[in-house]
């Protein structure tokens, strides 16, 4: 399948919108519109896609602000369903967000909502909140493998260094596109995206989680340049559509 930089139609493509750092809105075969990790007050967001018309699904890979981000405002404005681990699920059920269980999974697990499957991997990072002056756990963090109406699949890896097991993921649910971190400090650089695309063997990825702050150094160039592999890196603009 082709990928491109364009906007296309959402109905005929799986549309991948990078809304800058780890926030992403899918636009999917069947017009549904989810958010991956809604931090779009973070400074990379462009300021047309910070206030949303329409959210149909929210799917978070981890506790931390940079991820969580907006999340309990828009499950309220739109009434959508917010799909985490057990965890940071019930924590968000703290924070005005009605309890369901039925949204609440763990790794291994696949949730399924309105045609669309959100399946819930390993991932290697911490997951927690700052409340009432000291940390609080919010179970562990995850990758999410989503599967959308046509059977189109994206791997989005959360923060994570890489390991060992991508290779089961690869192996397991065989993703169209995987969406990676590649900024350093607080996940994996580009040294490591590049090994851990070899372990996915996947043939195309959009980087993530780079550029926000100063601290995060990694370049898709970098990435290019490290990779052993065929796999190509497709890297919008913040605001930019990749298509799947």
């Amino acid at each position: 399948m082709p990928v491109s930089c364009e906007y296309p139609d959402p109905v005929a493509d799986t549309a991948v919108t990078w809304l800058g750092h780890a926030a992403f809105r899918i636009d999917t075969p069947g017009g549904k519109r989810i958010y991956v990790d809604p931090w779009l007050e973070n400074p990379s967001c462009p300021e047309d896609e910070r206030e949303p018309e329409r959210v149909d699904l929210i799917a978070l890979t981890h506790g931390h602000d940079d991820h969580v981000g907006q999340t309990v405002a828009l499950a309220q404005q739109f009434d959508c369903p917010v799909i985490a681990l057990v965890e940071l699920r019930g924590w968000l059920a703290t924070q005005g967000l009605p309890a369901d269980p039925s949204l609440a999974g763990n790794k291994g697990g696949t949730i399924s909502k309105d045609g669309i499957k959100v399946t819930f991997t390993d991932a290697k990072h911490s997951s927690s909140t700052f409340e009432d002056g000291r940390f609080l756990y919010l179970g562990e963090p995850a990758g999410l493998v989503i599967e959308v109406e046509n059977g189109t699949t994206l791997y989005f890896a959360g923060d994570t260094c890489v390991f060992g097991d991508m290779a089961l993921i690869g192996r397991i649910y065989g993703p169209d596109v995987a969406v990676l971190p590649i900024g350093g400090h607080y996940t994996m650089d580009p040294r490591e995206a590049a090994v851990a695309l070899e372990l996915l063997g996947v043939g195309r990825c959009i980087p993530c989680h780079y550029g926000t702050f100063p601290v995060l150094t990694g370049t898709p160039e970098e990435c290019r340049r490290l990779l052993t592999t065929s796999c190509e890196i497709v890297a919008p603009e913040p605001g930019g559509t990749v298509t799947v």
